[in-house]
């Protein structure tokens, strides 16, 4: 089961830069909740330092296509590592105007600036991947180790903050995330053996390649769609629990969401798959929404267990075959802020999915909150179903091999 991955991990330099990349990546899960503790720690209120911390994931989600678009003309290199530069200056002045208490503008302006500059790794890491493996076969199995290390840093970066800032100090648990970033982008960046090619706007090799929205856009919807699943079944899954008497728990639930998906992550990796990813991506969508409408009719924490673990299966498949979609349909010129897109997506379903689900709770109760989950994977698999079947939208030559869909 492990040949595949003995495979592309064999590749020159490519575990170097997908470790430096996962270091890289722990800001990603870190960040927001750092800026939470540390703030409401200084200031007492939840509410401002949801704010700020909300300032900061705006700010991310509005720059990341522009960042991606960046990095595929510019050269990962010079754009990474001039980005977590930025990023590591603006978060070290945020830490400094709360505990010094400087007027709450400067901490948001702060906050948005690292949000903005937040170097984007992980379409890097996946752009990176792309250009070094020549069969479509051995990218899929990338896209998937790279689905675990996303995992694996949602799963362990919350409890790194958490655990530093409550067990040592609230600034602790921000600037271990703001170490990780600089030096793990700068560890990536200096592989420039493997970096993609930039591809200037203007080049001796012809008009900058087109996007094809015809694929992007329902794709994209797709990851929208998911990010409000993600975002409502956190929310739920803690009011659950609360509503159990059993809220520490809460956190034990979504872990255990998270290792279904690692765990058909690894699956999916060593998979030689006969049909196309956008076939995998309807299927995935449609099996997204039916996985999370049995938590409607659970009453009990340990069977809640079960039924998260076994719906997180349904993660890791779905947002392989999205990615692997978007790196068969976008020309390799733009292929970094197609990524990006789709990661931007993902991002900014989250808060609304949130929103939704809590008012959901307020009204009708934690099992009915379910329900917006499952109405968010309802509209992905509808959404995906406007991917295209045939054409230029979806089967094209990549690697030199075509992808069907």
């Amino acid at each position: 089961m492990l040949t595949s991955y003995r495979r592309i991990l064999a590749e020159p330099g490519a575990l170097r830069f997908s470790m430096t990349g996962l270091v890289a990546r722990l800001p990603i899960s870190m960040v927001g909740l750092g800026i939470v503790l540390l703030v409401s720690a200084a200031t007492g209120s939840y509410g401002v330092a949801g704010a700020i911390s909300a300032a900061y994931m705006i700010a991310n989600a509005s720059f990341a296509i522009l960042q991606g678009r960046l990095l595929d003309r510019l050269g990962q290199g010079r754009v990474l590592a001039a980005a977590s530069i930025g990023f590591g200056l603006a978060i070290s002045l945020l830490v400094v105007s709360v505990q010094a208490d400087w007027p709450t503008l400067t901490t948001y302006a702060f906050a948005a600036a690292g949000g903005a500059l937040l170097p984007q790794v992980g379409s890097a890491v996946r752009a990176r991947w792309s250009h070094a493996l020549a069969q479509p076969a051995d990218v899929q199995t990338a896209f998937a180790l790279e689905a675990v290390l996303d995992e694996a840093v949602f799963i362990l970066g919350p409890i790194l903050v958490a655990l530093l800032a409550t067990a040592w100090h609230p600034v602790a648990g921000i600037a271990v995330a703001v170490v990780a970033c600089v030096v793990g982008t700068l560890a990536f960046c200096a592989q420039r053996a493997t970096e993609p090619p930039a591809h200037p706007q203007h080049s001796t090799d012809g008009p900058r390649p087109q996007m094809p929205w015809r694929a992007v856009v329902p794709l994209a919807v797709v990851c929208a769609a998911l990010g409000v699943l993600f975002g409502a079944a956190e929310v739920t899954t803690v009011a659950f629990a609360d509503e159990q008497g059993h809220k520490a728990v809460s956190g034990g639930l979504l872990a255990l969401w998270a290792f279904g998906s690692l765990a058909s992550g690894v699956i999916t990796g060593a998979v030689h798959w006969r049909r196309g990813p956008a076939h995998r991506v309807r299927w995935g969508a449609f099996a997204m929404a039916c996985a999370m409408t049995p938590l409607y009719f659970v009453g009990s924490l340990p069977v809640m267990g079960v039924a998260l673990f076994v719906a997180g299966f349904a993660i890791a498949p779905t947002m392989i075959a999205s990615m692997s979609l978007t790196e068969a349909v976008v020309p390799g010129g733009r292929l970094t802020e197609g990524m990006a897109i789709m990661q931007t997506g993902l991002v900014a379903g989250v808060a609304p999915g949130a929103t939704l689900s809590g008012v959901v709770v307020d009204h009708q109760g934690a099992s009915a909150a379910y329900l917006v989950s499952v109405g968010a994977g309802l509209v992905a698999a509808l959404a995906a179903q406007a991917l295209p079947r045939s054409g230029a939208g979806v089967s094209q030559v990549t690697h030199g091999s075509t992808i069907a869909p």
